[in-house]
């Protein structure tokens, strides 16, 4: 894939508003005037040399690169819950944060090097430090959050020296600190790819993935802490809910026609599932609050809360992943944005 402009070269069909053509057929879809008369515009179509994509699509596992991007995010949220919950005394809040955010990186690396072949293709990466390339940046921020995570959650477990305690109060700080970029750092890394669906989205995308993660490591903490000690996560999972689906509610409005593939097919009904998890879960992540703390209604109104968070999630990622494949796939999500650039460049470049 490359993120240079195509001028519409090579690309057939008839161009909106400046080809006109008459005849019977023409004019479809402009309606009837006056006595008669209709433009006579015909429908642009949009193909390439040899009916090949003009991009090619990412050949990423779904499975793979989907679940990498929500198990991130779920690891990076969970690193500031457990931190959140060590200073606030919230034990098997901390607890239960920081095994979700050691399971989940490590699961994240290993879809990682599964979806790349050999491991050795990662560590490769990190031969060099590139502060323009967000592939080269994440690598090395996973390189340094990684052992954070499974320090932290190994000193919760075994820690009962002293220095071993503190050490991994340490590394639970160490993770906190990192965490934010982890769980949103994957946004900036497919938004800097020429995928239209993608890229169009590279304002809001981060803001889409910080909301996501925040409702996911909410919703963990949901699942697995007593009641009592779930304060901070239900509100996270409020505030996650809130900002997930209304960065991702903007970015569509903005994006334009680019947005298409987001309301289409499989990704449409992955992301319209997500939608209705994520804000059933944090509805009942606040009800549960409102119940007895300590009894068992509120317990199985939490753990619900959880399951539909960490789900709705996963299947946000999924959705994202989908949609920005179908975009690569059709050249108008690449012509027309390239186009509509172009004539504003010209435009700016005539005013001045």
């Amino acid at each position: 894939m490359t993120g240079s402009d195509v001028t519409g070269e090579g690309v057939q069909g008839a161009v909106p508003g400046r080809d006109a053509v008459t005849g019977p057929q023409a004019g479809r879809r402009r309606r009837r005037r006056g006595h008669g008369e209709r433009a006579m515009v015909p429908d642009a179509e949009f193909s390439s040399y040899y009916g090949k994509p003009i991009l090619n699509k990412p050949t990423w596992k779904a499975l793979d690169i989907a679940g990498y991007l929500f198990l991130g995010g779920l690891a990076g949220a969970s690193s500031l819950l457990a931190a959140g919950g060590q200073l606030t005394g919230r034990p098997r809040t901390a607890r239960a944060a920081k095994l979700g955010a050691a399971g989940a990186m490590s699961l994240s690396l290993a879809a990682l090097v599964h979806d790349l072949g050999r491991p050795a293709r990662f560590v490769n990466m990190l031969r060099i430090f590139k502060p323009t390339s967000p592939m080269n940046l994440g690598s090395w921020l996973l390189a340094a959050y990684a052992p954070l995570t499974m320090a932290a959650a190994a000193a919760d477990v075994a820690g009962r020296h002293r220095v071993v305690r503190a050490a991994g109060t340490a590394a639970t700080g160490g993770a906190a600190v990192l965490g934010p970029a982890v769980a949103t750092y994957t946004a900036v890394l497919i938004s800097d790819t020429a995928v239209p669906s993608w890229h169009e989205g590279h304002r809001e995308m981060p803001f889409v993935f910080a909301g996501s993660a925040a409702a996911a490591g909410a919703g963990l903490a949901l699942a697995c802490a007593p009641v009592r000690e779930t304060g901070p996560a239900r509100r996270l999972a409020v505030l996650g809910a809130a900002l997930e689906l209304g960065s991702f509610q903007f970015m569509k409005r903005r994006m334009g026609p680019v947005a298409e593939p987001f309301e289409q097919g499989t990704p449409r009904r992955l992301l319209r599932c997500a939608e209705a998890l994520t804000t059933g879960g944090a509805v009942l992540a606040w009800y549960a609050g409102r119940r007895d703390r300590t009894g068992g209604r509120a317990r199985a109104l939490a753990a619900g809360a959880g399951a539909a968070l960490l789900t709705g999630s996963a299947l946000l990622r999924f959705g994202v992943f989908h949609a920005g494949v179908a975009s690569a796939e059709d050249p108008r999500y690449t012509v027309v944005p390239q186009r509509a650039r172009l004539e504003a460049r010209a435009r700016s470049g005539g005013d001045g």
